[in-house]
């Protein structure tokens, strides 16, 4: 394959509908698209049918833990949809939107790869429909009211500067506005506080957008995002501004599902995009009810590995949503089993049985945590050229002996020809009528119970620990009546425990919790395990240093 052309060349190559040609493949009629040009529309939330929603069948994919190499779950998704419809299933994906920041930092947009992608590739890394944009705006929008708030004496709530949580944001990697002074050089610019800004994917208001249902569940949960407190210790909310009108308004769009399409012109639906390393990783349960409307199979993602992604989409999303997935595809490499069996990043090409050996561990811990769910995974083994057959009938062998079946996708190469049989994995897995869903926990658990259970549970941690300060922060969480949210869980993804180094499956560590965050809106607790960053930084050679466009129009360099 050292001739195979890259994912943006491939996208360029093809031959893109008119998105009303896929829109009708799922029986939307033209009058009812909200057209971003020829091949991009947002749909109207009255196709959202919840006795539809009964019938389809929820399939969500998700990954060992992660590699710099990436493991390919959007590339698989993609490649399932694609593989179902090949079968004569009327399938649709579901998916989240890229950020910028990613995009010219160094992961990469996030539309598939290969032969497996939603088109347009350029429009979907590139500000697509605005969505991020809107939330960016009504983000600052109450972060310009907080602040005009301690200006304006006449109309103060009295809130404590010292106290205030609320960032502003931006879409973009830019460490240096991580902490920053604002108010200063004068009474006429503000009061002289510290701020600073998250990476958009990590605003709450990105998070609110993800859990809403509706226009007016959406003003309710904008207007419960926490502030701070006053002086005299009273908590004030983003309703006590009178900022959740205006806030949805700027939303108004964004709140619609964005319709696009695969390389082979199956319908596909993008729809928000919070990280899940720092939020729940997952697409909006808006979008996702809209695919189970319209479809009769939806392949879904959540971010990072299942560890993170999938048990925050688990006992968060499908809590809210009343969703109730059917299947899981858990996407591993032969290379993610190298690296988590000791392989650096340059050996990652280089068979060795041995290491995937080891590095079966973490497969194999993943396994049992999607067990835990009541749901048997399928396992999507994303095929790259190194991969030797001693190594796969290996992987093939070993998920045999736990009762799981490891299917060779080949989705990256071949499109949904090179998933049909992953596809018929899946379907096999629906119909045998032996996958019931059950949550982790009960919300009603206390907290400290909720993060114990994860930690155990799904890490395979010993124990866990609570910082001082963060038992300081679950008194005040406790008061404010928020210890029956679910909790969402802040940690690396690079391990199933709170250590990056610990790779494979480790055993006897204890979690630290070192604080604690909550997003009353969005509705969860957030545990904070480590240092996580939420406004990332570039690499020292940005992917923005390889793109340009001609005087033509033509992009490069975007991948």
């Amino acid at each position: 394959m050292s001739n195979f052309p890259t994912d943006l060349e491939i996208a360029q190559a093809a031959t893109i509908k008119h998105i009303k040609i896929i829109a009708n493949k799922i029986g939307i009629v033209e009058d009812d698209l909200q057209y971003y040009g020829k091949h991009k529309a947002k749909l109207p939330l009255h196709f959202i049918d919840e006795e539809k929603i009964k019938k389809a069948k929820l399939i969500l994919v998700t990954a060992i833990n992660p590699t710099p190499a990436g493991e390919g779950k959007t590339t698989v998704s993609v490649g399932l949809t694609d593989g179902l419809n090949k079968l004569g299933k009327k399938a649709i994906a579901v998916l989240r939107e890229p950020s910028l920041g990613p995009v010219f930092g160094m992961k990469g947009g996030a539309a598939g790869g290969g032969y497996s992608q939603v088109i347009p590739m350029e429009d979907i890394n590139l500000h697509f429909t605005g969505d991020f944009s809107a939330i960016e705006k009504a983000n600052n929008l109450l972060a310009a009211l907080i602040d005009n708030n301690l200006q304006n004496k006449e109309h103060s709530l009295n809130i404590d500067p010292r106290t205030i949580k609320w960032k502003r944001v931006m879409d973009m990697n830019d460490r240096a506005l991580r902490q920053i002074i604002i108010g200063i050089g004068g009474t006429a610019n503000g009061i002289p506080r510290e701020d600073g800004f998250n990476i958009t994917p990590a605003s709450e208001v990105m998070a609110i957008l993800c859990m809403s249902t509706s226009i007016d569940d959406l003003k309710i949960r904008l207007g419960n995002i926490f502030i701070g407190f006053t002086f005299d210790k009273k908590a004030i909310f983003a309703r006590d501004l009178k900022a959740e009108g205006a806030m949805a308004l700027l939303l108004k769009d964004a709140i619609k599902p964005n319709l696009v399409q695969t390389l082979e012109g199956n319908p596909a639906l993008l729809h928000g995009g919070p990280f899940a390393n720092i939020a729940q990783g997952t697409n909006t349960i808006i979008a996702t009810k809209m695919g189970l409307s319209l479809a009769d199979y939806v392949v879904t993602e959540a971010g990072f590995g299942a560890d993170l992604g999938a048990e925050k989409f688990m006992n968060i999303k499908c809590g809210y949503g009343h969703l109730q997935p059917h299947a899981i595809v858990l996407v591993a490499t032969i290379r993610a089993l190298r690296h988590h069996g000791g392989a650096k990043k340059e050996e990652y090409n280089t068979p060795s049985l041995e290491r995937v050996t080891k590095g079966f561990l973490n497969l194999e811990k993943h396994i049992e945590n999607c067990k835990q769910f009541g749901i048997t995974p399928v396992i999507a083994l994303n095929h790259f050229p190194s991969d030797t057959a001693e190594e796969i009938e290996f992987v093939q062998h070993q998920c045999s002996t736990h009762g799981v079946k490891a299917i060779v996708a080949k989705g990256f190469e071949l499109g949904g020809q090179g998933t049909t049989e992953l596809a018929q994995a899946v379907c096999d897995s629906i119909e045998s009528g032996s996958n019931q869903f059950k949550p982790l926990y009960d919300w009603s658990l206390s907290i400290e119970d909720k993060i114990i259970k994860i930690a155990t549970t799904i890490y395979g941690a010993a124990a866990v620990e609570f910082s001082s300060k963060a038992h300081t922060q679950l008194k005040t969480i406790k008061t404010l009546g928020y210890d029956k949210l679910p909790v969402c869980v802040a940690k690396t993804e690079k391990s199933l425990s709170d250590n990056m180094e610990l790779k494979g499956r480790p055993e006897n560590f204890t979690v630290h919790v070192r604080e604690f965050e909550f997003a009353a809106g969005a509705g969860f607790i957030i545990p904070i395990l480590g240092e996580i960053m939420r406004m990332p930084g570039l690499p020292a050679v940005p992917a923005s240093e390889h793109m340009d466009i001609d005087n033509n129009g033509k992009i490069i360099g975007l991948s």
